[in-house]
């Protein structure tokens, strides 16, 4: 049995828009009554984001000072994973194709994400995803997990993940950070980084997945070769 584990945000979601919207609200909210900032773009925004350039680094370039990018990261980080702001996700361009796809051919499909179940549940339904991922295909954070870092939380996932399902005779993974490559090597699962989500290829490249592409379409078909 073929095994395709894949994130949620990057491969199948596009979380740039909610991402902006709460560096927009970041800065109405820290910028002085009449100070001037400069509001980075969309396109210069995810720029910098997709190159892991800091929060407090983003509000510096923005015109804040340092108490005020200190403000900026702390009201960013409390407001970004809200419901509210779920609402501007869409899904990647090709991704639900990729997903009829895999369940075409048969191949075991698991999301893994660091979504917390109250945040993949809403995105399920909104998006009507139930029927690609049933319930014990579904590996995300509980509703009161208390996060520590990405980079350590997502092997623990994927931990489980290997414990718990049945065996596959090979196992991919498709992801578009350094968590999921990590989690990927750490337990010998052949990683496929996709440039869809938030980091470019170079930051993918700095942790070694065993192939970077475009996106979950693209990794589908490639995959689909073998």
């Amino acid at each position: 049995m073929l095994r395709l584990i894949t994130d949620f945000d990057g491969p199948i979601m596009d979380v740039s828009e909610r991402y902006y919207q709460v560096y927009l609200l970041c800065l109405q909210k820290t910028k002085y009554p009449s100070q001037v900032i400069h509001k980075l773009t969309k396109e210069e925004f995810w720029q910098f984001k997709r190159s892991h350039t800091a929060e407090k680094q983003i509000a510096f370039k923005s015109g804040l000072d340092a108490e005020q990018a200190q403000e900026f990261a702390k009201i960013r980080k409390e407001t970004v994973h809200t419901e509210p702001y779920f609402d501007y996700d869409v899904m990647v361009p090709g991704a639900l194709e990729a997903l009829v796809k895999v369940k075409e051919a048969g191949i075991d499909l698991v999301v893994m994400t660091m979504r917390r179940v109250r945040e993949l549940n809403y995105a399920f339904d909104k998006f009507n995803l139930d029927k690609f991922f049933p319930k014990d295909r579904r590996y995300c954070l509980s509703n009161d997990y208390i996060k520590t870092r990405d980079i350590e939380d997502k092997p623990l996932l994927m931990a489980k993940a290997i414990k718990e399902l049945p065996p596959a005779t090979e196992i991919w993974m498709v992801g578009d950070t350094e968590a999921d490559i990590t989690a990927a090597k750490k337990h010998g699962v052949k990683m496929i980084g996709v440039e869809s989500g938030i980091r470019d290829r170079t930051q993918l490249e700095l942790y070694e997945p065993d192939f970077i592409l475009e996106d979950l379409k693209a990794a589908v078909n490639f995959i689909n070769r073998f």
